[in-house]
């Protein structure tokens, strides 16, 4: 019988490997140098070009400090993002933070200098004391180029922990990180730019994707009251951390989807079937509703996480 925890090492293994419309064989797992590009007055993103294993990273430049969003697979994509950053920032300050602690948004951090601040929430660090390198030992293993890009990458210590949130001034420039979860793991962090209503929304809002729940650690009740708080943020840009960029209707779309997915549960609950029984028939019903989503197996356990929750 599986474990808990090789349950969900297995479900983020899949999810990171999930893009829309991508070839059996996909493009090596590499940040694209030379393809920033600038999405508000101080905000730059590097697109993860429907690239598996790429994360979408973001930029952003004040007068006096920079913050550096995601980090990529291994310390040769974060040399990469150095590289871009200092096309657009020559700030000596840098700030650097993590959406969530899989190996593709955390494990670049060691190409960063020992000056650079490196901030995480704690229920982030929480899944790495648990986790450590399971899930980039089970990357590894997908092709010669991800285990070289693995090869010897550690988590970088935190400079900086902080709990639930953190408000940064990078000159001129206002971030808000908010720490929430239990939602795609325990230690999400989203980062709003404040005045330009820029979020960078990690795996928690993603564009006609599936979300990824990974049971025990994914809450449908908690995922739903962080899209309802980001949601008062009315961001006018949405960078997930996969995937193509949109608007606070993303927020909308998944709210509803969630929404869905919790009521049809509990009221199959109410009627006796069981979680794999309410998980078929979830499933089948809000993927003939969405068609046009990637990763439809992600709905049934989407739909199991709000069985265990339902009363």
């Amino acid at each position: 019988m599986r474990t808990a925890r090789a349950s969900v090492l297995s479900a983020w293994a899949i999810g990171g490997a999930i893009v829309a419309g991508q070839p059996a064989s996909p493009p090596d797992p590499l940040v694209k140098e030379h393809a920033t590009v600038k999405v508000s007055a101080h905000v730059y993103v590097i697109p993860d070009a429907n690239v598996p294993l790429v994360p979408n990273v973001g930029i952003i430049v004040g007068s006096r400090a920079t913050l550096v969003v995601d980090t990529g697979l291994g310390p040769r994509n974060g040399e990469t993002i150095l590289r871009e950053v200092g096309q657009v920032s020559r700030n000596a300050e840098l700030y650097v933070v993590s959406t969530h602690f899989h190996p593709e948004h955390a494990l670049g951090g060691q190409a960063f200098p020992p000056t650079a601040t490196l901030m995480r929430y704690q229920n982030q660090q929480q899944d790495i004391d648990e986790f450590g390198l399971a899930l980039a030992d089970t990357f590894s293993k997908r092709s010669t180029v991800t285990r070289d890009l693995l090869k010897d990458a550690k988590f970088r210590r935190a400079d900086l922990l902080f709990a639930h949130d953190k408000n940064l001034d990078l000159g001129g420039v206002r971030v808000r990180l908010l720490g929430r979860g239990p939602t795609h793991t325990r230690g999400d962090t989203m980062v709003f730019v404040e005045g330009e209503r820029v979020l960078f929304a990690g795996d928690v809002v993603m564009n006609r994707t599936f979300l990824a729940f990974a049971s025990p650690y994914s809450s449908v009740d908690a995922w739903l009251a962080s899209l309802d708080e980001v949601a008062t943020l009315h961001p006018t840009r949405i960078v997930p951390s996969h995937g193509e960029m949109g608007d606070a209707r993303l927020i909308a779309a998944q709210r509803d989807y969630l929404t869905a997915v919790r009521t049809r549960a509990r009221e199959l609950k109410r009627q006796g079937k069981s979680a794999d029984e309410t998980a078929q028939v979830v499933s089948a019903e809000i993927r003939a509703k969405l068609p046009d989503w990637s990763a439809p197996a992600r709905v049934a356990d989407a739909a199991r996480s709000a069985y265990a929750e339902a009363r």
